[in-house]
């Protein structure tokens, strides 16, 4: 029955997803799992090789310029995100969850973005002949990696200290359904409008967004310095607030 398998894919959606990806690229990608979820030789690793694949393509695309291009690697940017998608959702539903594909999966997903914006900050410098866009560039994506480092340190250090910490954190970020099947058009257009604050965190699932929207709109240099600006102030906001929530929790020593 299609309404009770669609149900257990979206039973599969990341319940605290992104941005752009909860309430667009996630259900786009539940719908095409619909069609090959049951295939057997389409599996998530090789979802992920595809999803990382099609980034690449987008970035020759961007490096090679002009409006067509531009257009193009804008369509493949938003399809490599529903592959990555697709691919999680796709573990899920087969129960074949596993760390080494959850870990090609993230890692794919850090590269992609570091091409990304290397890309646009080349094609930006190639239109303006200025080293300011590729210094843009350069800021953002150093800053959206520390973002991803203070919290690896955080969690090393923490579980230092209580090896429980994993688990604990684990069972903080349980985030429970609130709309989806079985829930009414009430709850649903509630839980909408609820995920629109997202947009400030500016996370992968926003650079999704304004990285294909800069494209369409040919304003990659615009483009990067809200991405220059928004992940410097996360990379700072959150190196400090790590720092001060291991300092709160210094009564415990740490091995180094």
């Amino acid at each position: 029955m299609m309404n009770g398998k669609m149900s257990q894919l979206w039973d599969t959606k990341t319940r605290d997803d992104e941005w752009w990806s909860s309430f667009v690229t996630a259900p786009l990608a539940l719908i095409a799992n619909y069609a090959v979820v049951d295939v057997p030789w389409i599996t998530p690793n090789r979802i992920t090789a595809a999803s990382f694949l099609v980034a690449v393509l987008s970035i020759f695309c961007i490096l090679i310029g002009g409006y067509g291009n531009f257009i193009a690697a804008a369509i493949l940017i938003h399809l490599s995100h529903v592959l990555d998608c697709m691919d999680g959702q796709m573990a899920r539903y087969r129960k074949v969850s596993s760390p080494v594909g959850s870990y090609y999966d993230r890692l794919t997903d850090q590269v992609q973005v570091t091409l990304w914006f290397g890309a646009i900050g080349y094609a930006a410098y190639a239109q303006t002949l200025s080293v300011v866009p590729v210094f843009l560039a350069l800021i953002g994506i150093a800053f959206y990696g520390l973002r991803g480092y203070v919290k690896y340190i955080a969690i090393q250090i923490e579980t230092a200290r209580n090896p429980d910490y994993p688990a604990a954190m684990a069972d903080l970020n349980h985030v429970k359904p609130t709309a989806g099947f079985g829930f009414g058009l009430r709850a649903n257009l509630s839980w909408f409008f609820r995920e629109q604050h997202k947009i400030v965190f500016a996370d992968e699932g926003v650079f999704i967004f304004i990285l294909s929207a800069a494209l369409v709109l040919d304003q990659i240099t615009a483009m990067l310095w809200v991405f220059a600006a928004s992940q410097l102030f996360w990379g700072i906001y959150w190196s400090v607030k790590q720092g001060m929530n291991i300092n709160a929790n210094r009564q415990f020593p740490i091995q180094k």
